[in-house]
């Protein structure tokens, strides 16, 4: 079973523009119930933004890889490959 974290309550400071911006997405009149739903849905949209440039760099490698010659390719390890992508 995954261990869970307690939630954490972050202070922000914003502008007066940045907070008018937030305000008009908050509320009534707004997309958002609250400021916190606002903020995890930003966080959300990142982290998925994120793993979507990690996967399209995964795929232009292996298009890469697949159209090179045949000549190049060179037996690696499982602990080669690990290696040389935390680089």
């Amino acid at each position: 079973m995954p261990r869970t974290t307690p939630p954490t309550t972050l202070t922000v400071r914003l502008n007066e523009t940045l907070n008018a911006f937030v305000a008009a997405n908050v509320g009534d009149e707004g997309s958002y119930e609250n400021v916190s739903e606002y903020v995890r849905d930003l966080i959300r949209r990142d982290k998925e933004r994120v793993e979507r440039e990690r996967f399209d760099r995964l795929k232009a490698e292996l298009v890469h890889a697949f159209h090179a010659p045949e000549e190049t390719y060179q037996p690696l390890t499982a602990a080669q490959v690990i290696s040389r992508n935390r680089d």
